[in-house]
């Protein structure tokens, strides 16, 4: 893969180092609209991806679409990650015919569908996000092998600050290696959006219509082991509410008590709340920095400890899923903790318990208990206890393989923001020591960091977070039954 050059970026608002060439047109076509394939960064505003497909149709005088390939339940998604997911296309679907832009969605393979498109349209660039998932990576190879050989693939990375490749040309070994490489680059990369341009040509062809309804009542029907979550509603608007908002904004209201309290499972309310809206791109990190620079005179602590977990911690996780292969598995660890895991993997251990039982919270630990089901029924897990949660895993089943598998099937099927880098770097940090260091050596956990129930009471009241996640789960069942009701209710009037 090679970076733009100079002469092709000259009219492109978009740095350079943002953009890659995954495959040169040859020899180019040059009357052929451009289409920009969305899917990590599913919003209209702060998109560099948007930004470069605008400006590099308008360079060429053709016109440009957007298109979307939704997957068959991606890496387990649900109806609550899918429902989220969907509604926010659909208020993206209006955000960009306002902006005259069309929308189309596909359904199906998307190493199928998408060259299809574009074979059908005539296109002269696809342009595409930036994931360092493998699936998405290979899906992209193949892409690149279907397509007409006119036809060139720029992918942009709008959902780091600094762009992945740009940030590092390595694995790092944990955020202390990375942090001043990225830092020095800020000045270059954390910088205003321009505004986005309206295409100067239309597009011709029709646009065909998306029964969203029926869409999105398919994808809740077919997930509903897993169901939609209330507290977070999708879309652009939801997220800059989320983040900026008069009423419960997180740097308009909450932002004070961050760096003191958001590790405490107990104040749910010093974190952010972003996550969800950071992992299917409603939002962009950049605009959270951008707007978070702003309080920094009022809340320095804070602002930084913020912007270190938002840019330093999410691209190392980044880092590690684009360099590192087996970023699920134990081969994905440092030797010294594969080696420590292995010989502590048959030890004796006090209690083990089977998937099943672990999804039901049907373990001797009621802190646990109570972290599972904040998951199961609530679709977020406090940070500081997912890595107990995650550590526990690892001591309750047959040994470090098992427990990867475990942590990262539980958070994918039940997280809003499962399937996701900082997801997978979460579940390699507590159980085999990605990005951290060895400990003290002793059973079970070798040199892994160790964390029990003894060190969390220390912490903070583990009794009230227990007794909490009961009222918290209670009222959600509560909601859930009056809601069963009410639809019965309004079908029988129906009827």
């Amino acid at each position: 893969m090679a970076s733009l050059s100079s002469a092709s970026t000259k009219l492109t608002s978009v740095q350079k180092g943002r953009i890659q060439v995954l495959k040169e047109g040859s020899p180019p076509l040059k009357n052929g609209p451009v289409v920009y394939w969305m899917f990590r960064d599913q919003r209209l505003k702060d998109n560099w991806a948007l930004i470069h497909a605008v400006d590099q149709a308008n360079k060429a005088n053709v016109p440009l679409a957007v298109a979307f390939n939704l997957f068959d339940q991606f890496l387990g998604a649900k109806a609550r990650q899918l429902g989220f997911m969907l509604k926010g296309l659909h208020q993206l679907q209006k955000c960009l015919e306002d902006a005259q832009i069309p929308f189309f969605l596909f359904q199906g393979v998307a190493e199928e569908t998408i060259p299809k498109f574009l074979g059908e349209c005539k296109a002269s660039l696809l342009i595409t996000d930036f994931s360092p998932l493998r699936q998405i990576r290979k899906c992209k190879e193949e892409i690149c092998k279907r397509v007409s050989d006119s036809v060139t693939i720029h992918e942009v990375d709008a959902h780091n600050i600094v762009p992945i490749w740009v940030a590092s040309g390595k694995l790092e070994y944990g955020a202390r290696t990375i942090r001043g490489k990225i830092n020095k680059l800020l000045p270059e990369y954390l910088i205003d959006f321009p505004t986005l341009q309206p295409p100067n040509k239309k597009w011709d062809a029709m646009n065909q219509p998306i029964d969203w309804d029926s869409l999105i009542a398919n994808v809740l029907r077919n997930g509903a082991e897993v169901p939609e979550i209330e507290w977070c509603k999708p879309g652009e608007t939801a997220a800059m509410e989320v983040l900026m908002g008069n009423k419960d904004g997180f740097l308009t209201k909450r932002l004070k008590s961050y760096s003191t309290d958001r590790n405490n499972p107990l104040k749910p309310r010093a974190l952010s709340c972003l996550s969800p809206y950071l992992h299917f791109g409603q939002i962009s990190a950049q605009r959270c920095a951008l707007e978070a620079r702003g309080f920094r005179k009022l809340y320095a602590q804070a602002v930084d400890t913020f912007l270190e977990e938002l840019i330093v911690r999410r691209e190392l996780a980044d880092n590690f899923c684009y360099y590192q292969p087996n970023y699920d598995t134990i081969q994905g660890a440092w030797e010294w903790a594969q080696k420590t895991l292995m010989d502590h993997a048959s030890d004796k251990r006090e209690h083990t318990y089977t998937v099943e039982q672990l999804e039901k919270a049907q373990t001797a630990d009621p802190l646990w208990n109570a972290s599972q089901l904040e998951m199961v029924h609530y679709g977020k897990m406090h940070g500081f206890m997912r890595m107990y949660w995650a550590k526990k895993i690892l001591e309750w089943t047959m040994g470090p393989k098992e427990a990867i598998e475990i942590c990262i099937y539980l958070n994918d099927k039940y997280s809003i923001d499962g399937r996701d880098p900082n997801g997978y770097v979460g579940c390699m940090w507590s159980i085999c020591g990605v990005h951290d260091q060895g400990w003290r050596e002793r059973p079970v956990f070798g040199k892994i960091r160790y964390m029990n129930y003894a060190g969390c009471k220390r912490k903070f009241d583990v009794d009230g977070y227990i007794a909490y996640i009961k009222r918290l789960v209670a009222e959600m069942k509560k909601r859930k039954a009056e809601s069963l009701v009410g639809q019965k209710t309004k079908q029988q009037r129906s009827e």
